[in-house]
């Protein structure tokens, strides 16, 4: 008697998830190349890398100038780096109070060599964690990201934008845990108008001690990212 097909849309490859703590963008980067390139040659599995960074403003490769609110030489004047890259969306911020999931996954293995599905996917694991905090998340069409269920004007509290090398993904999601409007001082993130930036704390009334709150968002995170992806070790 022949056997169930298999589903694709359950994976079937394992997931590590690994926290590195806080990372320069250009470390972070490095890192993720040399993962893409074990993962294209078989030498490493999928993994999901969560991290802080030091502040950085990073510029997609959908960016438009007018998006860039304040010349670069002024972000840099205060601390704030600035970097092009080779991910989809436009312009963001990432630093303290944020984290950062990069998504080293090889989409053809999965049977899912898909961009809309994989962005969809990411977009559901973050839901799902967001709702074991009491936040729920919806997305919005058109745009890109997780946003808080029935908010007017749209709370953006998660960006996403990827990148592909063959099928294996990189670059991932960044979510805003414990960090204030103001953060995003100086661009308008994901060349979105008429969107606010919010954070979990935000969301939560303001309580609770960042590093702790970062703690147990990334802990909710990867149990999420394990469920929507696969079965994995616990977070190192």
């Amino acid at each position: 008697m022949p056997g169930k097909a298999p589903d694709v849309s359950e994976p079937a490859r394992s997931l590590s998830v690994e926290w590195l703590g806080r990372v320069p963008y250009a470390e972070a980067l490095e890192l993720q190349r040399k993962r893409v390139e074990a993962a294209r040659n078989g030498s490493q599995g999928d993994c999901l890398l969560l991290l802080e960074h030091p502040p950085v403003v990073t510029l997609g490769r959908s960016t438009r100038p007018e998006n860039l609110l304040v010349p670069r030489e002024a972000l840099v004047a205060r601390g704030v780096e600035v970097h092009e890259v080779a991910r989809g969306g436009d312009v963001t911020w990432h630093g303290p109070g944020q984290l950062v999931g990069y998504l080293v996954l090889d989409l053809a293995a999965r049977g899912e060599p898909d961009v809309h599905r994989h962005l969809r996917r990411i977009e559901a694991l973050l839901i799902d964690a967001l709702a074991e905090l009491g936040i729920a998340g919806e997305r919005r069409d058109g745009m890109t990201g997780v946003f808080v269920a029935g908010s007017q004007p749209p709370r953006k509290i998660a960006s996403i934008g990827v990148g592909l090398r063959g099928w294996v993904s990189y670059h991932g999601f960044a979510l805003n845990v414990a960090l204030g409007p103001e953060a995003f001082a100086g661009i308008r993130p994901c060349g979105l108008h008429g969107v606010e930036m919010t954070s979990v704390r935000a969301e939560q009334g303001g309580a609770g001690e960042a590093p702790a709150l970062l703690d147990r968002v990334r802990d909710l995170v990867a149990a999420s990212a394990r469920r929507q992806l696969a079965a994995g070790p616990p977070v190192g």
